[in-house]
């Protein structure tokens, strides 16, 4: 299935990579359907876990539209929101890691099914990212809302 906009969502992807070409002609051939691109050049990735990350996804997308690209990893454990480059050095806050400059991530085609990592939002393709300060205030959100739940024995 290929979803509409999954080419400009590549080419926006791919401009991350050293040499652009190179990754998309490999990623376009790779039977897992997934590239190594860097963190930092034009988005860094803060990694939450999962119960946290999809709730404040939710409210994201239920208070301000689409935010950017969103990644989860096997079986929801971890979930990646792309913000801009930067975000990750500046970022102080428990159970959350960030990817900045220096780092790779491993990321899926879009629209491509793969056995693992997976778009949960994919990338509009002209570079909209998650305000990070929109983002804490649904990770606030979401946490203050997790704490509300009932216990379960």
């Amino acid at each position: 299935m290929t979803l509409p906009g999954a080419r400009t969502a590549v080419e926006w992807l791919v401009s991350a990579a050293p040499d652009p070409a190179a990754c998309r002609w490999e990623w376009e051939r790779n039977p897992l359907g997934v590239a190594l691109l860097p963190a930092g050049r034009q988005w860094d990735v803060l990694i939450v876990p999962g119960e946290l990350g999809r709730p404040a996804l939710d409210v994201l997308r239920l208070l301000y539209g689409p935010p950017g690209p969103v990644l989860a990893d096997f079986k929801d454990a971890r979930v990646g929101f792309f913000v801009p480059p930067g975000t990750a050095a500046r970022w102080i806050g428990t159970g959350v890691r960030g990817a900045g400059r220096g780092t790779w991530i491993v990321v899926p085609y879009p629209g491509r099914a793969t056995g693992g990592v997976r778009w949960l939002e994919v990338p509009d393709g002209r570079g909209t990212l998650t305000d990070p300060a929109v983002l804490e205030l649904a990770l606030h959100e979401a946490a203050a809302a997790r704490a509300e739940e009932p216990r379960r024995p």
